[in-house]
């Protein structure tokens, strides 16, 4: 064999175990593409459980109805998460109580009708469309009734000059948006409560 043969053998050996070494760093580029490819899953999941760490079993049968879309039983439990957080019945609770009720509570409950409906449902688009009708704190202690008859219309609560009851409201996606939850706002105190609900949503910055 030449000493040119010689050389040729060994830079092609050379060169062998070079793509050896690119194709094996390859399968570790691509084995860490797919992990990464799980990232937002992952992400999404860590999001859920730093939700609920104040109180990781309350949250747990909302949060279920909700990734089920189950919108009629999520705002159920969206009613009774107010009233253990509370430790009220329903015909106890006062708009005096909802003053004081926790901002850290409004905020986990907004945050996964929010999360689960992909940003159509919650206390946080509620207010929203409060505040681009022009209301303010201001406005909730005033209890402006026109302003609340003007803002329950948009959300799908009023029609034809009426309140609708609960069980004539839309429990899905198509429903418009902030029409969920609903049942809560129902309330015995009616506009009263309504007004300090909202108030209490914008001093919490929902």
């Amino acid at each position: 064999m030449s000493e040119n043969q010689d050389q040729l053998i060994q830079q092609l050996s050379a060169i062998q175990q070079q793509l050896s070494q690119l194709t094996s760093r390859f399968d570790n580029l691509e084995n860490n593409l797919g992990e990464v490819s799980r990232l937002p899953a992952k992400i999404s999941q860590l999001e859920d459980d730093l939700m609920l760490l104040g109180d990781r079993y309350r949250y747990k049968d909302l949060q279920k109805y909700l990734a089920e879309e189950n919108w009629f039983e999520a705002d159920w439990e969206t009613i009774r998460l107010i009233l253990a957080v509370t430790s009220k019945e329903i015909e106890e609770l006062t708009p005096e109580d909802i003053q004081h009720f926790p901002c850290n509570d409004l905020m986990v409950i907004d945050r996964l009708w929010t999360k689960y409906s992909d940003g159509r449902f919650g206390f946080s688009l509620q207010l929203k469309a409060y505040q681009e009708l022009g209301g303010t704190f201001d406005t909730t202690v005033e209890q402006n009734q026109q302003l609340i008859e003007t803002w329950g219309e948009g959300l799908g609560w009023r029609k034809n000059d009426r309140w609708l009851p609960c069980k004539e409201l839309d429990f899905s996606l198509n429903a418009p948006v902030g029409c969920l939850p609903s049942r809560w706002w129902n309330s015995p105190y009616g506009s009263k409560m309504t007004n300090f609900f909202l108030g209490r949503l914008i001093t919490c910055e929902i």
